[in-house]
């Protein structure tokens, strides 16, 4: 698979691209610095920044993993309920909530504390349509699935990755 095949499949959730360019601008116009030493605010923005890209990552690598190399997030041919998905059945919006915040703490910005939720907010909408569309598509294998998988994380499934 060539990088144009793999970076076709990156979604670009647009409430994060709008957030990010929010969150940029505004530490331009207007910057609002977090309180603390700097290179707290640097040491977590990278490693949440970190965190979201391999979240994306090891999400489109389980989806290619189940539905082969030429596989489009849009059309999905599987229900994907493995790996990152049995923690959240939408690990690709929070690993891009993680890199909004990662970014806006990695530059300093206080605005990546407002713009990260407003942007996620924004989303969810569109979340919603997704999952309609997802239950129609898989019916009842679809359901249970949401029945057992929070939306887009909880706490307690997390733990018990790591205990």
């Amino acid at each position: 698979m060539g990088a144009k095949e793999v970076l076709g499949n990156v979604p670009l959730p647009p409430g994060q691209v709008a957030g990010l360019a929010a969150d940029l601008l505004l530490a331009r116009l207007r910057p609002a610095r977090l309180p603390g030493p700097r290179s707290l605010g640097r040491t977590a923005g990278a490693g949440l920044l970190l965190a979201g890209c391999v979240i994306n990552l090891l999400s489109l690598a389980e989806r290619r993993r189940h539905e082969g190399e030429g596989f489009d997030l849009e059309h999905p041919g599987r229900l994907v309920v493995t790996g990152p998905y049995t923690v959240s059945r939408n690990p690709m919006y929070a690993g891009w909530w993680l890199i909004h915040l990662g970014t806006g703490l990695l530059q300093g910005s206080a605005w990546a504390l407002l713009t990260t939720p407003a942007a996620a907010l924004a989303e969810h909408r569109g979340v919603l349509a997704e999952e309609r569309a997802l239950s129609e598509l898989f019916g009842a294998e679809f359901d249970a699935y949401a029945a057992r998988v929070p939306r887009y994380f909880s706490l307690r499934r997390l733990r018990r990755l790591w205990v």
